[in-house]
Parts: structure tokens; C-alpha cells; sequence
């Protein structure tokens, strides 16, 4: 599952950039001058850096998610994952994912938030939690299309990032014990959702029941001229 870059001189660049970054970004937040410093501290060309983060800093968080989330997936091949169920499969990947983050890095991370919660910073929150959760669904080899494909990826990342925002406070214990209290809420949600699907085979038509109020039963509809 390992993800290959097809631009991977520039992956090597944003790889030599990242570590500088965020040792400053935990006091300084992502800012551009931080982005400046580790150029300059690397002697690298603001050419070369400007075409591997073309979107500036924030460039650089979406490449700090890809690889966290290229991390989780690496865990994820080496876990004995035959032997999980569904629940678990789903906690070993939100857990692994944050885990990838380190705790040395939390402060960057809640900077990395804050940096993408600005107007017009290029990047979201949501659509990097929406990727993660579609790795996280695709590595479980989810089947899903259409209406539940959505619903899934959507639960998940609000999962995801529910549970960060009580990591980043600090508390592991507290963080991996709401992501079992969350993930048994979804683990029902889906049940009920199952269960719904399966009695609403055996509910009447809404339009047969429509057409049947309108013209009475065994009554012919009016034909069409």
C-alpha cells in the first residue's frame, strides 16, 4: 500500500523541509517567515522550494497528513488485521493515525489546526480527515457505493478529528477512551441503519399507496388522450 510520489525529487525536498518546520511551528505556528527560516537554514534555492509548495505552508501540512496517513497504512499491512473485527479494525486505524503525529509534534499539530481553520489558507481540516477516513475505509476494503460510501467516510473523519481534539489536550487515556465510546456510537449507528434497510423491504410502495389514495383501490386510472 506504500504510496508513490510521481514527482519524488520534490517529495524530497517538503521530506528535508518538514522536520525544521516543525520544530519552529510549535512556538512560531506555519507561518511563511518559518518556511523562510528552514530554507535558508538548508541553503536550498526559494525557487526549488516554491515549486515543491506551490500553496506555500500550508502545502507542507497536507504533505505532514499524506505521510502520517502513508504511516497508519504501513502499520496497518504489518497488524494481524484477519483477526479484527470491523470495530477494531476501525479504532486500530484512527489510533494509529493520530499516533503518527507524535507527541513531541502535539503543539505543531494544534498549530497545524489553526493554520488551516484561516480564510483562504488553500487547505481544510475536513478534506484532510475526509482523506484519512477514505484510506482508513479503502485499507478495510469497505464495498460501499453511493449513499453509505459518503456516510461512512463522513462518520469516520468526524471520528478522527473528535478524537485529536481530545489527544491534542494531552491525555492519550482519555483520547483512546473516547475513541472507543465514539466508535461503539457508530458501530450501533450502523447496526440500526442494517436493521432499518432490512424491514423497509416489507414497507408498501409510496407510490403504488399514492396512486391508490388518488384513484381508490381496483379503480382505473383515467387514460391519457
Amino acid at each position: 500500500m506504500r504510496e508513490t510520489s510521481s514527482q519524488p525529487h520534490l517529495d524530497a525536498i517538503r521530506e528535508k523541509l518538514l522536520p525544521l518546520v516543525l520544530a519552529d511551528a510549535a512556538f512560531d505556528g506555519w507561518t511563511e517567515p518559518v518556511l523562510q527560516k528552514a530554507t535558508k537554514a538548508l541553503e536550498m534555492h526559494p525557487g526549488e522550494v516554491e515549486l515543491a509548495l506551490p500553496g506555500g505552508i500550508t502545502d507542507l501540512i497536507r504533505y505532514w497528513a499524506r505521510i502520517n496517513d502513508q504511516a497508519m497504512l504501513d502499520a496497518w499491512e504489518q497488524a494481524d488485521t484477519d483477526a479484527m473485527r470491523i470495530r477494531e479494525k476501525a479504532t486500530f486505524l484512527v489510533q494509529t493515525r493520530i499516533e503518527a503525529i507524535g507527541s513531541e509534534n502535539r503543539e505543531a499539530a494544534r498549530r497545524a489546526m489553526a493554520r488551516l481553520a484561516l480564510p483562504g489558507s488553500g487547505a481544510s481540516a475536513v478534506k484532510l480527515a475526509w482523506t484519512s477516513a477514505d484510506a482508513m475505509w479503502r485499507a478495510m476494503n469497505d464495498p460501499s457505493t453511493d449513499y453509505n460510501y459518503y456516510t461512512k467516510r463522513i462518520i469516520l473523519s468526524g471520528v478522527l478529528t473528535s478524537t485529536l481534539s481530545v489527544w491534542l489536550h494531552g491525555d492519550e487515556d482519555k483520547a483512546w477512551a473516547f475513541l472507543d465510546r465514539r466508535i461503539g456510537n457508530v458501530m450501533q449507528f450502523e447496526g440500526f441503519k442494517a436493521k432499518l434497510r432490512k424491514q423497509s423491504k416489507s414497507w408498501p410502495d409510496p407510490a403504488k399507496w399514492m396512486g391508490r389514495a388518488r384513484y381508490g383501490r381496483g379503480r382505473a386510472r383515467p387514460r391519457r388522450m
